[in-house]
């Protein structure tokens, strides 16, 4: 949550996105249950959609667009329902166009 607070509060400064994305992404690898719930927990505070607030707000900016990129896969990674929903919810954040 610290994480997300930061990318809400400084949605312009493209280091504090960056960092942002990379903190998101490194918490939610894994595939067990304790990344299922980090990635869950993410989720629901908003970092699927801040990451794609990140990935917009800073297209010319490499190390934003790669840590973006690295938290909306680990954000949106599975085939189960959390998973699925998580893809449903970047594509209606306009994850999609990004791509």
């Amino acid at each position: 949550e610290v994480a997300v607070a930061a990318m809400q509060a400084h949605p312009l400064v493209a280091g504090v996105q960056e960092n942002g994305c990379r903190a998101l992404g490194n918490v939610c690898l894994g595939g067990d249950a304790a990344a299922l719930a980090r990635r869950q927990r993410a989720a629901d505070a908003g970092g699927i959609e801040l990451a794609v607030a990140a990935l917009r707000a800073h297209p010319q900016v490499a190390d934003v667009q790669q840590d973006g990129c690295l938290a909306m896969n680990n954000l949106c990674i599975g085939a189960d329902a959390a998973g699925l929903a998580s893809i449903q919810r970047a594509a209606d954040a306009g994850g999609i166009e990004l791509a």
